[in-house]
């Protein structure tokens, strides 16, 4: 059986069609027919070479279709995968239900050929039914940029929470509404003015584009690709407060030793979730009705969405289709 796909075969080649035969169904395996793959900032870093020699390299590792075989689903079920494709399921991470942890975690599309195709044989563990109210143009990047803002959500905020979101884009579009689902009091910091109405209809309370106030946010997220100035934003937490890195920024984060020991803040980072906290954040999202905002195009043009991508011109994320 061959599969078709599309795949750049060096750093920035454009994408072109690949056709390529998957390794045999796993006894925990399933095969999915791809019906929608979100395009992900982490596709751009990959197809760029930024993320290392993975060529030829099938981007896609935002995935939603239906079941065609394998153990414990039934065939035409709608699932979707996210990053991770797989784990070791038996080290101290995998048993506590951190497999993103585990040193043998297997990511979708780094080293495998990933979901710009029309299949993908994927470890059953990490293929997750997607809720009916969930519609899959709009599910397909939750199931990676979804999670990523869910994530330091549900573990550093409760109902009531001050929370900050840096960058109004492909996450910050996301963090926004999951961050009002819960609850939370929630403030958009954008650069861009003209975003204030949607981060607003997104869920932001407040819309900023200057200097936070000092000492008013439990949490920020920065889903910015880049690193703030962190005097600034630190200044801006309560004491105990997070500040949570979401973007690959490239240059570091330069941390203050004092604003840490005088309040007792945190920094920390965080990137996706393991398969119990994606069941949950998918529940909540059809819950609450959190859903990205996409341009959805044929999977034939997704050399073309991919650079969109990467120039930043996407409003919010781009999905791709097959017929």
């Amino acid at each position: 059986m061959t599969f078709h796909a599309f795949a750049a075969t060096k750093a920035k080649a454009h994408l072109k069609p690949f056709e390529y035969k998957p390794k045999p169904l796993g006894e925990h395996d399933v095969e999915i027919a791809i019906t929608h793959c979100g395009i992900c900032h982490s596709d751009v870093h990959l197809v760029d070479g930024e993320w290392g020699d993975w060529f030829p390299l099938v981007p896609g590792h935002e995935i939603i279709g239906t079941i065609v075989g394998g153990e414990g689903f039934k065939p035409g079920e709608r699932v979707g995968v996210g990053w991770q494709c797989n784990s070791c399921g038996t080290c101290e991470y995998c048993q506590a239900g951190e497999e993103v942890l585990c040193a043998e975690h297997a990511p979708t599309c780094q080293g495998r050929f990933g979901g710009f195709a029309d299949r993908i044989r994927v470890n059953g563990r990490f293929a997750f039914r997607i809720p009916e109210r969930l519609l899959s143009e709009t599910a397909a990047p939750l199931l990676c940029g979804g999670v990523t803002v869910y994530k330091p959500l549900r573990t550093y905020a409760t109902e009531g929470s001050r929370v900050g979101v840096i960058g109004i884009g492909g996450l910050g579009h996301i963090a926004l509404q999951f961050a009002k689902a819960i609850g939370c009091e929630v403030t958009a910091f954008s650069r861009s003015k003209d975003k204030e109405r949607e981060a607003r209809q997104f869920g932001a309370d407040h819309f900023v584009t200057g200097k936070p106030r000092r000492g008013t946010l439990d949490l920020i997220l920065n889903t910015a690709h880049a690193a703030p100035d962190m005097d600034t934003y630190l200044g801006a937490l309560r004491p105990k407060g997070v500040f949570c890195q979401l973007g690959a920024a490239a240059e570091p984060l330069s941390v203050p030793a004092f604003a840490l020991i005088s309040d007792s803040l945190t920094v920390t980072g965080s990137a996706i979730g393991s398969p119990s906290v994606i069941r949950e954040m998918l529940e909540v999202a059809a819950r609450h009705g959190v859903a990205a905002k996409t341009e959805v195009v044929p999977m034939k043009d997704a050399d073309a969405a991919l650079d969109r991508t990467r120039r930043n011109r996407a409003r919010y994320r781009m999905v791709l289709e097959n017929p």
